[in-house]
């Protein structure tokens, strides 16, 4: 079963934080036993799984883009796009009409969103970028795998549970999200999934639905691994640091804007709760100021122990400052690039358009193994 490549790209994948370069182009993280890892893959599937990873990652066009959302995924997405053979990034729209929404806020929260991964760094020439809805083998795939999708584990959710409770309609849509977010990464036999950790029990899920289809119907589907960032996976809200920090359910002092103005962001560090003592040190009772802690490590290229080093003395006015600059100078680039980028929409919908053909042409022959093995068209 050929993988899906990436054409017109013959130069080595770049390092990334996800792990060491092999000779292979593979990382540190995928040098393991065959049957360890996939006791349930042909040689075919496991040798895919073991070389350079197909990378794959969707965010939703709603709301507006936070701080967490880009250290979580969007930067995620950008360091690892020359590591995937090919590394597959969507829009996923057709996940953002699982909850009430406005067609025309969609479109224009796409572009957004667009605008905003390619001011980032993300490079449709260097990686497989599109919407989701211009690729029909994403909802076809959805309703195949949802014969080895039981109810139960849908009705487990937690993320079903928190937002069914917050919707008028609760819609069949929103019970199905896992299934189409499986469907999304396995119609590419994705190996890795760059995700926040608050998509961990939804990957889990993908996971076990690629062993059964497996287990059933014969060997066909790639069990993909999670990649979360080790530090930022989970930024809070800086008014609510037990919170995690949200355009929907956060607070607007405690959430910064990927767009923000420089004033803005500083007042809202400058504000941000923290505690009664004086050490700038991580602790399960210093929520506030582990948070960051983790937001000035990625800024400035750092890790969490070295901040407290630097800040070994010093007191929570003068670190909020110093992490107040760091956000700023770190999006500084983003939101100048976006500025650019954003108002030209026939440039914006060519790079999708572009991306979307590509991504067919890598699903379509994968979709078609799962008919195939399920009993569907001809012997």
């Amino acid at each position: 079963m050929p993988r899906p490549r990436r054409g017109g790209d013959d130069e080595d994948p770049k390092d990334s934080t996800f792990g060491e370069r092999l000779p292979g182009g593979g990382s540190l993280g995928w040098r393991l036993d065959r049957e360890e890892r996939h006791p349930s893959l042909s040689p075919e599937l496991v040798s895919a799984a073991v070389s350079a990873p197909i990378v794959f990652s969707g965010i939703q066009p709603t709301g507006r883009k936070h701080l967490g959302n880009y250290i979580g995924a969007i930067r995620q997405y950008v360091e690892g796009q020359d590591r995937g053979d090919p590394a597959i990034f969507c829009i996923v729209d057709l996940h953002a009409i699982s909850v009430a929404y406005d067609p025309a806020e969609l479109r224009e929260r796409l572009y957004d969103t667009a605008a905003i991964l390619l001011a980032a760094g993300l490079d449709p020439e260097r990686c497989i970028f599109f919407r989701q809805s211009d690729v029909r083998e994403h909802s076809e795939m959805t309703w195949l795998l949802s014969a080895v999708t039981s109810h139960g584990d849908l009705n487990r959710m937690t993320q079903f549970k928190d937002k069914s409770a917050k919707q008028e309609l609760v819609s069949a849509a929103l019970f199905f999200y896992p299934v189409l977010m499986a469907a999304d990464v396995l119609a590419y036999r994705a190996t890795e999934v760059p995700v926040g950790d608050d998509q961990r029990q939804h990957v889990e899920l993908m996971r076990e639905i690629a062993r059964r289809f497996n287990e059933r119907f014969g060997e066909t589907l790639v069990v993909p691994e999670m990649r979360i960032p080790g530090v930022g996976a989970r930024i809070m809200d800086l008014q609510e640091p037990e919170r995690k920090m949200s355009t929907t359910g956060g607070t607007e002092a405690g959430t910064v804007l990927v767009l923000e103005e420089p004033q803005a962001i500083r007042k809202k560090l400058g504000s941000a709760v923290t505690d009664s003592g004086r050490e700038v040190r991580r602790a399960p009772e210093k929520a506030g100021i582990t948070n960051l802690i983790d937001i000035y490590a990625v800024a400035r290229g750092s890790d969490p122990e070295a901040v407290e080093r630097e800040f070994e003395g010093a007191g929570y006015g003068d670190f909020k400052q110093a992490v107040a600059e760091a956000v700023v100078d770190y999006l500084a680039p983003v939101r100048e690039r976006y500025a650019e980028l954003r108002p030209d929409e026939a440039a914006l919908e060519a790079i999708l358009a572009a991306g979307a053909e590509r991504a067919r042409a890598s699903a379509a022959p994968i979709v078609a193994d799962v008919r195939e093995r399920m009993g569907f068209g001809p012997a």
